[in-house]
C-alpha cells in the first residue's frame, strides 16, 4: 500500500493553486483531474484530486475532529488493505491525504470522521443505493475507458415507473435499447439485476451497463439486445426472514409485472432461448433460485460474484435434471480475482464445482483485479459475459 502525507506547507498554497475541475459539463473520462484550476461547485476544496500517475489526494476541512479516515471495500481493496487510512490534520484544519498510484479505474469510497460514516463531502460524483451514500472515486487513463462514454452510437436508457400487486406499491425499471432499435425487428433480452442494497440505476451509474454496451456493439464484439433492470429488492435488505422469503417474491414480480410490461412495450423474443437473466451477489442468487427454476423463461444465465457452498442441496432439481443442457444456452459464473471477494468467492467455487460434477455445459472465470465490488461487476460484463451472450458456444 502506497500513502503519503501532504506536508501543512501544501495545504497554505490551495488558494493560490487552485485544484479540481469536476466541471460536469461532458461526461470526461478524466472528471477529477485538475484542469481549470477551480474547485467543485459548492465545495470548499477539492477532493478527490487525481494525477496522471495514478495518485489521489484527499481533503476534508474540519477542524474539530478527532480522527478523518479513507474507508469503503473497493478503495482499500485498490490499496492492498482492510484497515481504513487515517488522513493528517495540518494547522489550518484541513485533512489531508495522498495515495497510489492507482490502476485507471472507478472506486466508491466513504469517509469516517470521528466514527461517523459519510460520503466526501466535496465530491460531486456520489451514488445512492439502498444503503447510505458514497463517494465516486475515478482515476483516468490515457485516455476513455470500455465503461466510459465514447464518441460511438449511443443506445437509450427508458425509465419505466409501474404499479405492482406483488409488493403493492409503485416501482421502477430501467430498459436500455440498442442504437438503431426499430421495432421491425425482434431483439434478445438481458434481463440483469443487482446487489443487496442495489437499485436499479446503479447498473447505469456506477456498472456503466449502457455505456459497456454501447462500446461492445461500436467495437462488433456483442449481439444488440435489450438490457431490462428491474428493481430486485422485494423484502426489507434487514428483514431476519429475507432469504426465505425473497425468491418466491421476485419470481413472481418476474412473471406478474417485469416480463409482461417488457414484451408489450418492445419488440422482444417471447422465447427462453431469447431471455437471459444475470445478476451481481444477491443477483446472482436471484438468478440461481428463481432463474435456474424458470427454465420456462429463461435459457441464459449469468451468476456474477454468488454462488452456494450447499449448491449439491439447494440447487438439487436443477443439478438433477437429465435434460437441463438441453434446455440452457449459456451458463456463466464469474468472480473477481481479488483477495477481498473472500465468502462470496468460495461460493462461486462451489456452484462451479456442482455444475462440474453434474456435467453441466458452463463457463467458469476469474478475471479483473476488483473483489467484491463494481471494479469486478464491470470487468465481467465487457470481457466475458455481454460478448458470449447469443453467441453459438
Amino acid at each position: 500500500m502506497n500513502i503519503r502525507y501532504c506536508l501543512p506547507v501544501c495545504c497554505l498554497l490551495i488558494p493560490l493553486l487552485g485544484w479540481s475541475q469536476q466541471a460536469n459539463v461532458n461526461l470526461d473520462y478524466n472528471p477529477q483531474k485538475n484542469t481549470e484550476n477551480l474547485t467543485p461547485f459548492s465545495a470548499s476544496l477539492n477532493s478527490p484530486d487525481v494525477r496522471d500517475d495514478g495518485t489521489v489526494t484527499f481533503r476534508l476541512r474540519t477542524p474539530e475532529a478527532k480522527e478523518v479516515r479513507l474507508a469503503g471495500v473497493a478503495i482499500l481493496t485498490a490499496l492492498g488493505t482492510n484497515r481504513p487510512v487515517p488522513f493528517q490534520k495540518g494547522e489550518d484544519g484541513i485533512w489531508t491525504l495522498t495515495v497510489g498510484p492507482l490502476r485507471p479505474d472507478m472506486y466508491a469510497y466513504h469517509l469516517n470522521v470521528d466514527g461517523v460514516t459519510m460520503a466526501d463531502p466535496n465530491n460531486t460524483y456520489a451514488a445512492f443505493t439502498a444503503m447510505p451514500p458514497y463517494s465516486e472515486l475515478i482515476v483516468h487513463g490515457d485516455g476513455p475507458a470500455y465503461y466510459d462514454a465514447r464518441n460511438v452510437p449511443h443506445g437509450t436508457v427508458t425509465r419505466h415507473v409501474y404499479h405492482s400487486d406483488v409488493t403493492k406499491g409503485e416501482r421502477e425499471l430501467y430498459v436500455y435499447t440498442p442504437p438503431g432499435y426499430n421495432r421491425s425487428n425482434t431483439y434478445p433480452v438481458l434481463y440483469l439485476l443487482g446487489g443487496s442494497g442495489e437499485l436499479p440505476h446503479n447498473w447505469i451509474y456506477d456498472g456503466r451497463a449502457n455505456f459497456i454496451m454501447d462500446n461492445l456493439l461500436a467495437e462488433g464484439k456483442a449481439v444488440p439486445m435489450l438490457i431490462v433492470i428491474p428493481n430486485n429488492q422485494v423484502v426489507h435488505r434487514n428483514h431476519p426472514r429475507h432469504a426465505e422469503l425473497t425468491f418466491e417474491i421476485f419470481e413472481a414480480e418476474m412473471r406478474k409485472h417485469v416480463i409482461p410490461l417488457v414484451e408489450r412495450e418492445y419488440s422482444v423474443r417471447r422465447e427462453p432461448k431469447g431471455r437471459a437473466l444475470a445478476g451481481l451477489s444477491m443477483g446472482g442468487r436471484h438468478t440461481m433460485y428463481v432463474g435456474f427454476n424458470s427454465l420456462d423463461l429463461f435459457a441464459s444465465f449469468g451468476v456474477l460474484s454468488a454462488g452456494d457452498v450447499n449448491a449439491e442441496r439447494s440447487l438439487e432439481k436443477f443439478l438433477n435434471d437429465p435434460d437441463v443442457n438441453k434446455k440452457i444456452d449459456y451458463l456463466f459464473v464469474g468472480q473477481g480475482a481479488g483477495e477481498a471477494e473472500g465468502r462470496m468467492g468460495a461460493r462461486c467455487v462451489a456452484l462451479h464445482e456442482a455444475l462440474t460434477k453434474h456435467n453441466i455445459t458452463h463457463e467458469y472465470y476469474v478475471g479483473g483485479h476488483g473483489a467484491h465490488d463494481w471494479a469486478t461487476w464491470r470487468h465481467l460484463l465487457y470481457y466475458r459475459f455481454l460478448p458470449n451472450l447469443w453467441r453459438k458456444h
